[in-house]
């Protein structure tokens, strides 16, 4: 029994290991998606890739018709056209189809949607994000007061930071301050801006919304899996457009209530302290799934 019972181990510490340094973030010559750490994510993926199996049936069959209107029916082969002005079959077809195909495509994008604006259950964390040119701000709805800014990290200060891991802090998608919440709570994100329309977008959420100055918009997620993940804003705000990336680190709610009640003192102190965290509990990990595999072998 103990060999498989150490598999197992091996197989689970592997695995949690995994999740704490998971991070989503574009990568070279990327086709698709980030990966999806909401069911919203989900549901999005899900959408594009159902739509997909109507756009290209539809794609090609225009690219047919007009390759055999092209040759069949041009001057050289067809010198004496067709006197006909209609035909009620195919007017039927034409228009019966695409409003068919509207309905398919129609049901499961509001049902998407709806789902967009409903949370699950009601949000357990209210954090306000406000854009400015060109970084964010944020304020957390707690007891004692937590706000901080979160500007693009530069190359100089990845040391001061302890950020120097450039795959784990790519360049121009690393900020100072990451935003930090809770793995499978939902949280409620307000999004406004202070000067001009900026937007508020992290792909493997599925969220995106502008921050408009003197509104305030509303969106939520839930994210179940820990690791840190980046965004940027997406609407053009200025020449440092390029220059304002979002960072959201998840971690368990025990990493969570330590760091918000470090944060009311010093934010950086705070996140100094959570990185902390998180590396010693990979190296726990590591060294429990190396053992677990020693006796294994």
């Amino acid at each position: 029994m103990r060999i498989p019972l150490q598999a197992v181990w091996a197989l689970l510490a592997t695995w949690l290991l995994a999740t704490q340094a998971h991070a989503a973030q574009p990568v070279d010559w990327q086709m698709g998606f980030q990966p999806a750490v909401t069911d919203i994510m989900r549901e999005i993926a899900w959408f594009n890739a159902y739509t997909l199996w109507f756009i290209i049936p539809i794609s090609l069959l225009v690219l047919v018709l007009l390759v055999i209107v092209i040759l069949r029916f041009r001057k050289g082969a067809n010198p004496n056209p067709s006197k006909t002005s209609h035909n009620t079959t195919i007017e039927i077809i034409w228009t019966a189809g695409p409003v068919i195909i509207l309905l398919c495509l129609a049901i499961p994008s509001f049902q998407l949607l709806n789902a967009q604006f409903t949370p699950p259950d009601e949000p357990q964390l209210t954090i306000k994000a406000t854009g400015y040119q060109w970084y964010w701000g944020y304020e957390y709805q707690v007891e004692q007061e937590v706000a901080f800014d979160s500007i693009l990290l530069a190359d100089d200060d990845r040391a001061e930071y302890g950020k120097e891991d450039r795959a784990e802090y790519p360049r121009l998608l690393a900020v100072d301050n990451e935003m930090v919440v809770p793995v499978g709570m939902t949280v409620r994100l307000l999004v406004t801006a202070g000067d001009v329309i900026h937007s508020y977008a992290m792909p493997a959420f599925g969220v995106k919304m502008d921050a408009v100055p003197g509104r305030m918009n509303e969106t939520w997620f839930k994210a179940d899996r820990e690791g840190l993940y980046y965004g940027q804003c997406s609407e053009l705000c200025g020449k440092d457009h390029a220059y304002m990336p979002i960072g959201v680190r998840v971690v368990s709610a025990e990493q969570y209530g330590a760091w918000l009640a470090a944060a009311a003192d010093d934010v950086e102190a705070a996140n100094a302290q959570l990185m902390a965290s998180i590396e010693e509990a990979a190296k726990t990990v590591e060294l429990a799934a190396n053992e677990a595999q020693k006796i294994e072998e």
